[in-house]
């Protein structure tokens, strides 16, 4: 029986040991913190490993969405799809309103005017947390080629259109980016309409964006 209990005794650890876990443990949860939750989370990385593995990129957007959606005065809903469903959203209701402060509505019978080939090239700046629309007005099936550049920050767009006397919250997509310092492509108008960019500058200094089109279209102009 005394053999019994004192081998039992000399299996559990002693207190010197267990201290020992504890900190080994501690050290490693802090490592990992670090270098990987921070980075990964809140694009805080202290170290550079998180940038190395890839892990900065990925907190930079969750901080911008997370930042998108703090800025915005509207009650996010959210039903467990993630932080894109709600940034589209977001993103549609800027569009709509944009395009109401604008007073972009065109009666149903109104046609665009004529449409002609031709290139225009317009700039603006952008302040923090500034948004801003151009939008082109174009025949569907109509092609433009476009360009777009910022001075060396980087910002948030959404690329859509809208029909003339579009309904209610209508949205319709071409091309989305966060944090980015440019884009370029063509763009084929879905229906007869507007259609065009809409950024937003989420760095705390002015950024200049310059928008070069090219194609079949009737008008540019800046909607908001």
């Amino acid at each position: 029986m005394y053999n019994q209990t004192k081998a039992s005794q000399d299996a559990m650890p002693s207190s010197a040991q267990l201290l020992r876990s504890t900190v080994a443990a501690i050290v490693v949860a802090l490592a990992i913190l670090v270098t990987m939750v921070l980075p990964a989370e809140y694009a805080i990385d202290p170290t550079g490993i998180g940038r190395a593995l890839g892990l900065q990129n990925m907190g930079e957007v969750k901080a911008q969405l997370a930042a998108e959606t703090v800025d915005e005065p509207i009650e996010s809903v959210s039903d467990g799809s993630g932080n894109q469903e709600i940034l589209e959203r977001l993103e549609r209701i800027e569009a709509a309103l944009a395009g109401l402060s604008a007073g972009q509505v065109v009666p149903a019978a109104a046609a665009p005017v004529e449409p002609s080939v031709k290139t225009e090239t317009m700039s603006l700046t952008l302040a923090p947390n500034q948004g801003a629309e151009i939008k082109v007005e174009m025949a569907e099936g109509a092609i433009i080629e476009y360009e777009w550049l910022t001075d060396g920050g980087k910002i948030n767009f959404d690329t859509h259109g809208d029909p003339y006397n579009a309904p209610r919250d209508f949205y319709h997509g071409y091309s989305k980016g966060l944090f980015v310092p440019g884009d370029q492509g063509q763009l084929e108008a879905a229906f007869d309409g507007y259609h065009g960019w809409f950024w937003r500058n989420r760095t705390p200094a002015d950024i200049e964006v310059t928008l070069i089109v090219k194609g079949e279209f009737a008008s540019i102009k800046r909607m908001l």
